[in-house]
């Protein structure tokens, strides 16, 4: 596929957002764009501690938040809105409310009808991450990383306004997908969906993954033995966007609905 003019723009973006301007310079781009976005920066540092504005955006907590460890809980991996949430119908789910998509094309090509037969009638939920929140994502319950897949795409933009005017953004847009499994060997997947100015999203286990940057096909990824704890930090997002989970049939039962915020670490699904 062709690169297409967000990501261009994305890049272009990311390169201001890395630079490291003079310390005058710097303080007031961090500090303005605190202001503006309106960060709650109470369980961070100074915004003026960070040298660029992508140190900013990918900032990490002081101390880590308090979650639950039951292995029934099932925790929010990132500060984020809700956009929609529920039972996956056959094979669609939705990105909000009567714009369904097909949850095969979001996977890609590079995971087997098998694979993909797992979520059919499963359970899915959006979290959208705007610009003012948390960038950085955590694992939601106990797992083991059993593949990995980059597919190229489009930068477009996953806020509200986006996601009722374009049908299959998701589908359209980069995004990484992961294919987990819990220590009771139930399947479900999170997969990382870029956005306009996103230019990296960061996978800390392979740092083979390059987002945004030259790749014109899919790349795969196989794991013998990458388990994460729930809470791990596993990477972040350059600016907002969006991550989406597909779980297998029978397997979560959530308990946050369309329209709410959560943070990182709050409850958001029972696993059954």
């Amino acid at each position: 596929m062709k690169k297409h003019i967000t990501s261009a723009i994305s890049q272009t973006f990311g390169k201001f957002a890395n630079k490291k301007f003079p310390k005058p310079i710097q303080n007031f781009i961090n500090n303005s764009y605190v202001k503006v976005m309106g960060l709650d920066m109470s369980e961070f540092h100074n915004p003026e501690t960070y040298h660029s504005l992508n140190a900013l955006f990918t900032r990490k907590l002081r101390e880590d938040r308090k979650y639950s460890l039951d292995s029934e809980d099932f925790i929010s991996p990132s500060d984020s809105y809700i956009t929609e949430c529920g039972e996956i119908d056959e094979k669609y789910a939705l990105q909000i409310k009567g714009m369904q998509y097909n949850s095969d094309e979001l996977l890609g090509a590079h995971f087997s009808k098998e694979e993909k037969e797992l979520v059919k009638n499963g359970t899915f939920i959006n979290f959208y991450l705007s610009p003012k929140d948390y960038h950085r994502y955590h694992i939601p319950t106990n797992l083991k990383v059993l593949k990995a897949v980059h597919i190229p795409g489009k930068f477009y933009p996953v806020n509200m306004p986006s996601l009722k005017k374009r049908l299959n953004l998701f589908v359209e847009n980069e995004r990484v997908v992961l294919q987990c499994e819990t220590p009771s060997k139930k399947r479900f997947y999170m997969v990382l969906v870029s956005a306009l100015n996103v230019g990296v999203m960061q996978v800390s286990f392979e740092p083979k993954i390059k987002t945004n940057a030259d790749a014109l096909s899919s790349s795969v990824y196989h794991f013998n033995d990458v388990y994460l704890n729930k809470g791990d930090d596993f990477g972040c997002f350059e600016m907002g966007s969006t991550i989406v989970v597909l779980a297998q049939k029978d397997m979560l039962e959530p308990c946050v609905k369309a329209g709410e915020h959560v943070r990182y670490g709050d409850t958001v699904a029972k696993i059954k």
